[in-house]
């Protein structure tokens, strides 16, 4: 890399640690850390929101499996921002019923119980830290492709980062250095895809030189093998702790459900972007690992002085989602685990110094996870099997509904995470016998579970209107 180029890469480093640095002086309370004091309003929402979801397996994932397999991967998880979209019109605006609210954990806590708290806490935490885990290898596989860094230095590197700004500053620090990442992602992205396009001759020249399967929806894929990827994308990541925890720090519903939704919108485009950017890595070079193609067409097509802006960006695209489920992973642990079971009466200074303290014990967790992560799109949809079966359609129910059921909510979320198990690493080849994902077979479980024991206790669901939350009294 040229010094001109590294020189920009610095700096971008230095403005997000000077963005932590001024974010520290604004948290002086978990409510700052948490959700930035309720204060995001919906351009700032949709901003921090898209750079959160389009990270490493939203650039590089995608840009490897379109290289791969051509658009029909990017067909097949247009699921998640179309499941975006609905989310932010439908359930968003609801989320800001639950006054004082700061995580998923909270709401379940008031509709299923202490115990659902202390499994959504668990089973959030987990997921988290593993979608964190895809994001540092996604942030190592960058600095190999550009710099030639080893990938487990470049995850030290680009974590060690991350970790400052987003332990000192909490949400404040977060939702700043996101906006700034958004911007650097919707403007040199883009850029890299016309170069790239030039470079081949234009898109006549990009269709001409693949196969036509490459352009249709679902390429080689079987309807089934389609629809189960279509699925894991619809669930595995909609209103995951770290989104729903941006709808929570919106000052109403109107802001929650503007952001949210325009988010989603972006990311339909965002993928076809990424997308693209992986056919014109395959036509320029075919001998690469598809994890590389966006970080090769950044190395090599770019000319002097953009390659390092870029190269910001695309880290920019990575870092911007593992500082949110860093920050939400820590606030998990002490909101839903730490505080309600283990230390209910420790003040709120107390409570922000341990979030911060966790959020740098997380941070080296993920690390040791991205060590081991064989891929970026295997990591996800790793994770991605430890919140659909067993959180997300237990919280929807509550939310759209106001079921309010102790033993329905956990039930579900039993019965989704131990079919899940099974189907994963019981080793009896379940998958292959019935054509069932372990993420599939798991959410059936809970939706089954859920509506059986519901009907059993004929419950009705509650009546009134706002939910004011208290961490003291419903913990």
């Amino acid at each position: 890399m040229h010094t001109i180029d590294l020189l920009g890469l610095l700096l971008y480093f230095a403005i997000l640690l000077y963005i932590g640095y001024r974010s520290a002086k604004k948290t002086s309370s978990s409510a700052d850390f948490a959700v930035a004091g309720n204060k995001i309003i919906w351009p700032v929402l949709f901003a921090t929101l898209a750079a959160s979801f389009l990270g490493g397996g939203a650039s590089m994932g995608r840009a490897g499996k379109a290289f791969d397999e051509g658009y029909a991967f990017m067909f097949a998880a247009s699921a998640f921002p179309i499941a975006t979209i609905l989310a932010g019109l439908f359930i968003a605006p609801r989320l800001k019923r639950y006054s004082g609210a700061q995580t998923v954990g909270d709401i379940m806590a008031h509709h299923y119980g202490r115990s659902a708290r202390l499994l959504t806490g668990v089973f959030s935490l987990i997921f988290c830290i593993g979608i964190l885990g895809a994001q540092a290898l996604a942030i190592g596989t960058v600095f190999n492709a550009i710099m030639g860094i080893e990938i487990s230095t470049g995850i030290l590197i680009g974590m060690a980062v991350v970790l400052i700004y987003s332990t000192a500053g909490g949400m404040w620090a977060v939702i700043q250095t996101d906006v700034v990442q958004f911007v650097m992602l919707a403007v040199f992205l883009p850029i890299t895809m016309i170069v790239g396009l030039d470079k081949i001759g234009g898109p006549e020249a990009l269709i001409a030189a693949l196969p036509s399967e490459h352009f249709s929806i679902m390429g080689d894929y079987s309807p089934l093998m389609f629809a189960s990827i279509f699925i894991a994308f619809l669930l595995g990541e909609t209103l995951v702790p770290p989104y729903t925890q941006r709808a929570l720090s919106a000052p109403d519903s109107r802001h929650a459900k503007i952001g949210y939704s325009l988010a989603g919108g972006f990311g339909l485009l965002f993928y076809a972007i990424s997308s693209t950017i992986g056919l014109i890595a395959l036509v320029l070079y075919p001998q690469i690992a598809p994890d590389q193609a966006m970080p090769e067409l950044i190395r090599d097509a770019l000319p002097l002085g953009l390659t390092g802006l870029v190269l910001a960006s695309l880290l920019a695209v990575v870092m911007s989602t593992a500082d949110s489920y860093l920050n939400s992973a820590a606030v998990i642990f002490v909101a839903d685990i730490y505080k309600p079971f283990i230390n209910p009466a420790m003040s709120g200074k107390q409570q922000l110094w341990i979030e911060r303290g966790v959020n740098l014990a997380i941070g080296l967790g993920a690390v040791i996870f991205a060590l081991y992560a064989t891929s970026i799109i295997d990591a996800l949809l790793l994770s991605y099997a430890l919140w659909a079966p067993t959180i997300l359609l237990p919280f929807v129910f509550a939310v759209m509904f106001k079921i309010r059921c102790k033993r329905a909510g956990v039930a579900a979320m039993l019965a989704g995470a131990l079919t899940t198990s099974v189907w994963k690493w019981s080793g009896l080849e379940l998958e292959a016998l019935t054509g069932l994902t372990p993420l599939i077979a798991g959410v059936a479980a809970n939706i089954v579970v859920f509506v059986l024991v519901y009907r059993l206790m004929n419950v009705a669901p509650e009546q009134n209107g706002d939910t004011p939350i208290s961490h003291s009294t419903h913990s």
